[in-house]
């Protein structure tokens, strides 16, 4: 029973960094190309890798809340 404890212990100790995301490194390399002037996009677009993904989960949630809803 020990062991177990010990083992549930270092499970949570353990910290895993995995580094930043795909959407992070695309956010990035379209920031540094807006700047030095390479591509001429709305900053809009050039944010878009960090508020799409969210969009789609809000579109997602509203339709499973309908669904819900609605049964």
């Amino acid at each position: 029973m020990n062991n177990l404890k010990e083992e549930i212990l270092k499970q949570r100790e353990t910290a895993v960094y995995r580094g930043p995301g795909f959407s992070s490194l695309l956010t990035l390399v379209f920031i540094v190309l807006k700047l030095i002037g390479v591509i001429n996009w709305s900053w809009w677009w050039v944010l878009a890798p960090l508020w799409i993904p969210f969009g789609i989960v809000l579109v997602i949630v509203v339709i499973i809340s309908i669904i819900v809803l609605f049964t």
